[in-house]
């Protein structure tokens, strides 16, 4: 067995067990959002989408992807997260929805892609969205090919979110044009904050010292 595949192996089987959830999702939530958190309970009417942590090898280092959305009008421009969107109703379930905005997104066939496990769901008030994380994998580094949707693809090595010198405070500016601090990684000179960075705090401290 390689060691990408003892990791995938491994990370599986702590994917099923209890999750920490908001305990390390809350690590890397900026203020704002712990108060509006605490504030705002996700409502039923609270609109789902799903987004897709895909691992692969890559000369002997395990990857995974993130993106850097092209700058519009939506809520989240021009920030950096994982493939993902809203469901739509030709999806079946929220699993689809997260392999079908990857096909999209970042050119992975759905077929390529094996599902391990989901992370804890988190809410975003600002887009009013239940975002629902899935953990999956492909055998070999991919050919990625980014949409209109996508200003940059990041392939980011998992080692580098384990270093605490990637964990630092950056200014950014939020939806009302205000520059706060916010706790981030600052990986390959982006800014990778919010939700993002919430999933990836849980990630990190599901895999614990799992050997990559």
């Amino acid at each position: 067995m390689s060691a990408f595949e003892n990791f995938i192996q491994k990370l599986q089987e702590r994917l099923f067990k209890s999750l920490p959830g908001r305990t390390a999702q809350w690590k890397m939530a900026p203020i704002t959002r712990l108060i509006e958190l605490e504030r705002l309970k996700p409502a039923g009417q609270a609109k789902k989408s799903a987004v897709l942590i895909l691992f692969y090898p890559d000369n002997g280092k395990t990857r995974l992807i993130l993106i850097k959305r092209a700058l519009d009008r939506s809520v989240h421009s021009g920030q950096v997260s994982f493939p993902g969107g809203k469901q739509e109703k030709s999806d079946r379930n929220l699993e689809a929805t997260a392999l079908r905005e990857a096909y999209e997104e970042i050119g992975i066939a759905p077929e390529a892609v094996t599902i391990i496990g989901m992370l804890s769901s988190i809410y975003i008030p600002p887009s009013n969205f239940e975002v629902f994380p899935f953990v999956g994998f492909v055998p070999e580094k991919p050919v990625l090919n980014g949409n209109i949707e996508v200003q940059r693809i990041l392939e980011v090595e998992f080692a580098e979110l384990r270093n605490p010198a990637t964990r630092i405070e950056k200014p950014v500016f939020n939806r009302n044009g205000e520059e706060v601090l916010v706790p981030c990684y600052f990986i390959q000179n982006e800014i990778i904050w919010g939700a993002t960075a919430m999933i990836l705090s849980e990630l990190v401290e599901v895999a614990g010292e799992i050997e990559v």
